[in-house]
């Protein structure tokens, strides 16, 4: 029963998805749209994930400092290690954990109350594509503005690691310094990028899907946003580990 379930919603989703990705009826619309959910979705998040990058940054150089370094390592391991989890998880995977609490309700919820209001039914009797009109907009906005989020985030959390060492005096910035230039692959801020660019897809994606399909009213409303943050959270923690395995 549970695997009819689950299987019925994917044919579902992947139906939905078949009328998202269709070329926009017009272009100028689609376009003003795009523009202003990139501006919702993402440019108002910058604070949240410069502020989360920050404290996370400085963390991770505080922990690896006290708690893993020791006489027989380098002293710049602590800069090393911090650039790593900063490029390779906290960056992509983790802040698009927690973003998919903040997009990804706010999506699911928006769709929902356009649909019990029956705002997408009128669109469909004017014989506009709905499901490409709302949320096409919303998926190519969130995953164009990801990548630049990833690369605050990354900047901010070495801001962070720098606050340990001029701040707290936990590490020398000379150390720091020389663990994030030590054995730096360039690849890994690529690969940090394409995983955002993916998890950004997924959470627009399934959390638009439970905002498109919900029935009911307010009540409903609020289940399917909370479905969708469960869901795309969970999506992303599995194709994290493909991606990572089939990136690196």
């Amino acid at each position: 029963m549970l695997i009819d379930k689950w299987l019925t919603g994917i044919g579902k989703y992947l139906q939905l998805m078949g009328r998202v990705l269709s070329l926009p009826e017009r272009f100028r619309v689609f376009w003003k749209n795009y523009v202003t959910e990139m501006a919702q979705l993402g440019i108002n998040s910058i604070g949240l994930v410069l502020l989360v990058s920050f404290g996370f940054g400085a963390i991770i150089c505080i922990q690896m400092k006290l708690n893993v370094q020791s006489a027989w390592m380098p002293r710049w391991v602590s800069g090393y290690t911090t650039r790593e989890i900063m490029l390779l998880e906290f960056s992509s995977s983790i802040m698009c954990l927690m973003l998919a609490g903040k997009v990804g309700s706010n999506i699911a919820s928006e769709i929902g109350f356009m649909r019990i209001s029956q705002q997408l039914d009128a669109l469909e009797i004017m014989g506009i594509n709905s499901a490409s009109y709302i949320i096409l907009p919303k998926i190519l906005g969130f995953m164009t503005i990801m990548p630049i989020l990833v690369i605050f985030s990354t900047a901010m959390g070495i801001v962070g690691a720098y606050s340990t060492a001029y701040i707290g005096n936990i590490i020398s910035p000379e150390d720091l310094t020389a663990g994030l230039q030590y054995d730096f692959n360039p690849w890994f801020v690529w690969m940090s990028i394409i995983k955002s660019i993916i998890f950004a897809f997924i959470i627009a994606s399934v959390s638009a899907y439970h905002g498109f399909t919900v029935k009911g009213g307010a009540v409903e409303v609020g289940k399917a946003s909370t479905d969708a943050v469960v869901r795309s959270s969970l999506f992303t923690l599995f194709s994290n580990v493909f991606l990572t395995q089939l990136l690196s």
